[in-house]
């Protein structure tokens, strides 16, 4: 691999991290925000609104983090040689 495509092999597995967290901890959050209200309908006489757009600019905004804080460990993994960074002590 050339040092361009370490780069982005790295930013990509990091938004790919990112991505993953952000979908994930939307459903299950989701899924408790449907349950609680559910639950407490009848009682509270609260209607289920799911922010969809919030909830789509969150996992663009994950995404963006995901690409940010992959920058310099895909800097450091590009300068570093393969064969040196195996340490067989």
């Amino acid at each position: 691999m050339v040092r361009k495509q370490v780069k982005s092999m790295v930013r990509g597995e990091s938004v790919v991290i990112a991505l993953f967290g952000a979908v994930l901890g939307l459903g299950i959050g989701t899924a408790f925000g449907v349950a609680l209200t559910k639950a407490t309908q009848s009682s509270t006489g609260t209607a289920l609104a799911i922010p969809i757009k919030s909830l789509v600019a969150f996992v663009m905004f994950a995404a963006g983090v995901g690409v940010l804080a992959a920058m310099w460990p895909a800097r450091r993994a590009a300068r570093l040689n393969v064969l040196d960074s195996l340490d067989f002590d």
